[in-house]
């Protein structure tokens, strides 16, 4: 009996997927490798130019980052606290459905600060509705290449197949970062627009010219074949998978040197969460009094699909937190209690006072 072969496009792209995959993988061990190395650099002079040597002995200065790369590390290196506020003494549920979005409307309109622009696109990705959604689609037409980026990762993240339109528009963008996340995020999408960016990075320096599997083509930028630009985008995309609405905007390594955020309970509550039980139910409750604001973000996250009256106005509570991921995070999940619908189909919850809403 013969063994049936897989050749052709099933098994370029089977190896293809396995190739991408390595290169976020790749390119997150860059930045949880430069993580132990923060504290050394940081004493250093960070600023100090990059020098060697030349064949002479002369000394040479690296050359200086591309504009884009900057702007791009400026944004990444600014966080902000959150303007304190208090809640009122007494709201109704659409009193706080209407401040859940003004939250989320004001920090994504956020000119100011680039890195709450990209918080609050993280936490829009939580939500699939005609509003966020439209919100997502706008910030993809901003000039800022991060907002642009993050816009599109946030698409993704709402798995709306609605937003595939606006993702198709900026595979001719003319900052790789962005085309390659639009390529990426529509491969996971099941849309194979990008196919041939997808192609050039795997090709890197064997082909300039991408491999053509379904009459697709696009401006291919020439840094797709550069190292550091890939690590880069691979970097991106696995600290954006790993950190969520912390691991874009403010670089991965940087990030966990100056919070010392507990991942480790993050991951477990990630895990925890799903299944949907009351013993988990009130150990979320509890991590979001925690005083790790990673792990506040993931008690909110796990706690979206309960609909019951007193998981919403423990969410409420975070509306005054002085931490940015926090405060728009619980923004997202209360209206995902209050029925705004997410990514996906998960099964509701109800719990004793449900009806009270």
């Amino acid at each position: 009996m013969k063994v049936a072969r897989m050749t052709g496009p099933r098994k370029l792209f089977r190896g293809m997927r396995a190739v991408l995959v390595l290169l976020a993988l790749a390119g997150l061990g860059c930045v949880l490798n430069a993580a132990g190395q923060a504290a050394d650099t940081s004493t250093k002079g960070q600023d100090a130019p990059a020098k060697g040597q030349d064949a002479s002995g002369k000394t040479q200065t690296a050359p200086a980052k591309p504009d884009s790369a900057q702007k791009s590390d400026s944004a990444q290196s600014e966080e902000i606290e959150a303007p304190p506020v208090t809640l009122p003494a007494t709201s109704t549920p659409e009193d706080r459905i209407r401040e859940a979005w003004a939250i989320l409307t004001d920090a994504a309109g956020n000119a100011k600060h680039t890195q709450t622009r990209l918080q609050a696109l993280a936490a829009l990705g939580l939500l699939r509705s005609p509003r966020s959604s439209k919100m997502i689609a706008n910030a993809m037409t901003e000039p800022d290449l991060d907002v642009r980026t993050a816009a599109v990762l946030a698409a993704g993240q709402t798995k709306d197949r609605n937003l595939t339109t606006n993702i198709r528009n900026l595979l001719d963008d003319k900052e790789p970062q962005v085309a390659f996340a639009a390529a990426m995020t529509l491969w996971k999408m099941n849309d194979k627009s990008g196919e041939d960016i997808l192609m050039s990075v795997v090709n890197g320096d064997r082909s300039t010219n991408p491999t053509l599997l379904h009459g697709t083509k696009h401006k291919i930028n020439k840094d797709l074949h550069d190292p550091a630009m890939l690590a880069r985008m691979g970097a991106m995309q696995g600290a954006y998978m790993l950190l969520g609405p912390f691991g874009y905007g403010i670089t991965a390594f940087q990030f966990m040197h100056q919070t010392g955020g507990d991942f480790a309970r993050a991951s477990a509550i990630e895990q925890l969460s799903q299944e949907r039980i009351e013993p988990v139910h009130r150990e979320l409750i509890a991590a979001l009094g925690e005083k790790d604001q990673i792990v506040r973000v993931a008690a909110l996250k796990g706690l979206m699909e309960y609909h019951d009256n007193a998981t919403s106005m423990a969410i409420y509570k975070l509306f005054v937190d002085s931490k940015y991921p926090v405060r728009l995070t619980a923004a997202a999940a209360y209206l995902r209690t209050m029925g705004t619908p997410g990514p996906g189909i998960a099964p509701v919850v109800r719990l004793p006072g449900s009806a009270k809403h």
